[in-house]
């Protein structure tokens, strides 16, 4: 119960949403007249064309003889395979999230030199004004962490002289500059929360400057900054699977529709972390998490197939977890066969699970990827395969890595920071119209009627 007034519902605010309720639904049968593509898919998924780039390809299919044949997912970044990205950096031993980010934001693979100054830059850019943390980011902590990034990234506007000029030079700067900082933007909103929440111990460690990204996650978030080798390379694996996924996903569509606007870098990226804050969109993850933990508990045997399907066809009936008839995790926008995302973190998952003594958990996992697809096609009608996503496996890595609940999404921006920039810039590049899409009126004309005569 809310005691306070800011939050109350009343009743009058009741007797408008009935109002609202009442006068604000349109007859479903109204899509499929004017045939309108409710979010922009058909019912295949296939999006609307709107807009190119160069930045990512996301491919499900092929086409042959003028008919598209669902095919293993695929992802390029500026043209190179993402799966063959991850598997460089891992056998050279190195961090692979700012090549990532450098290659998606300039177009080409950096030599070494190159990659050396942009690490270089980036650690020099990890720094907040000063008294940020304590005059902006300690004041009204907040419960969720992306609403505290969004709120960080919008008082940044107030310590920029040069905020609204969006010319490309300076929009790459202060990119940069949002790149660099969000893992501390994010990891300190945290702190702070569970310290005058939850009254834990606040740490602010200081960022350094010669560790990755990954790495300065893990330091920052941690009391005593101590982290495994094989806990950073997966943290940075997972950021680089997670920085771009192409210009129609939400919060990059919404990067480039704000953009178009000519509006500054810090309203264009407080957007799309609205965007991204979403269940829909980044807060998949955390779903896929606390439907296993509700499995793990009803399940008497983990490796009883018939247990599992059961509990798996109670999900879709509305009879298990949040009664929401989802498995959470499976299927994709996108992506039919296969998400080449979910393939690539599998692989080290298997690594992480026997570091941490989950080997139980990861075959649990594993079960559930096989048996979904089964339960679904034998209880849905679908128009294309449906399998793992990224999401089914990145919840249970942060949850190896000992990352708490509310980081999991702004770890996704910390990452979908550099293909946000990357868009941006590619907007203001090839400077647009402003994007506006018809919305079809299907309301009736009303007389005005007087005050009095109502």
């Amino acid at each position: 119960m809310h005691n306070n007034p800011f939050s109350e519902i009343t009743p009058e605010i009741l007797r408008l949403t009935n109002l609202c309720t009442k006068n604000g639904a349109i007859d479903p049968s109204l899509y499929g007249k004017y045939d309108v593509k409710r979010g922009l898919r058909d019912i295949n998924g296939k999006g609307v064309l709107a807009g190119l780039t160069e930045i990512a390809e996301v491919r499900s299919y092929t086409i042959v003889d003028s008919e598209m044949i669902p095919c293993e997912g695929k992802l390029f970044y500026r043209g190179v395979d993402v799966e063959e990205i991850v598997g460089g950096f891992i056998r050279e031993k190195r961090f692979g999230f700012e090549e990532t980010a450098y290659l998606l934001l300039f177009g080409e693979l950096p030599d070494k030199d190159e990659l050396a100054s942009f690490q270089k830059l980036l650690g020099e850019y990890r720094s907040l004004p000063t008294s940020f943390v304590r005059d902006i980011i300690m004041k009204a902590p907040s419960s969720d962490m992306m609403n505290t990034l969004a709120r960080s990234v919008l008082t940044l506007y107030s310590y920029d002289d040069r905020a609204d000029d969006i010319s490309i030079p300076n929009v790459l700067r202060q990119c940069l500059q949002l790149t660099a900082l969000f893992p501390l933007l994010s990891v300190y909103g945290y702190q702070t929360y569970r310290h005058y929440h939850d009254g834990q111990s606040l740490f602010i460690h200081t960022p350094d400057p010669n560790l990755s990204t990954a790495e300065n996650i893990l330091h920052l978030l941690r009391p005593d900054s101590r982290y495994s080798e094989l806990e950073a390379k997966i943290l940075d694996v997972a950021l680089v699977l997670h920085a771009e996924h192409g210009g129609g996903n939400n919060s990059t569509f919404t990067t480039h529709v704000v953009s178009s606007s000519g509006t500054d870098t810090y309203s264009a990226i407080a957007a799309a972390i609205g965007s991204l804050k979403g269940p829909k969109h980044g807060g998949a993850n955390i779903k896929v998490v606390r439907m296993f933990e509700d499995m793990k508990a009803v399940l008497t045997d983990w490796e009883d197939e018939d247990q599992v399907r059961a509990y798996l066809k109670a999900l879709l009936h509305k009879e298990a977890f949040d009664h929401a008839g989802l498995i959470y995790g499976m299927g994709h926008a996108v992506y039919s066969l296969s998400d080449p995302r979910a393939n690539v973190f599998k692989k080290f998952v298997k690594s992480l699970s026997e570091e941490k003594g989950l080997d139980k958990e990861f075959k649990l996992y594993s079960l559930v990827e096989r048996l979904a697809p089964e339960v679904i096609a034998e209880e849905r009608r679908i128009y294309k395969g449906v399998s793992a996503n990224v999401d089914f496996y990145s919840g249970f890595v942060y949850r190896m890595l000992d990352l708490p609940l509310e980081l999991y999404t702004p770890i996704f921006a910390i990452a979908r920071i550099a293909g946000w920039s990357a868009h941006r810039i590619e907007e203001l590049i090839n400077a647009g119209k402003i994007i506006r899409p018809a919305y079809k009126s299907v309301a009736s004309h009303k007389e005005y009627i007087p005050l009095d005569e109502r």
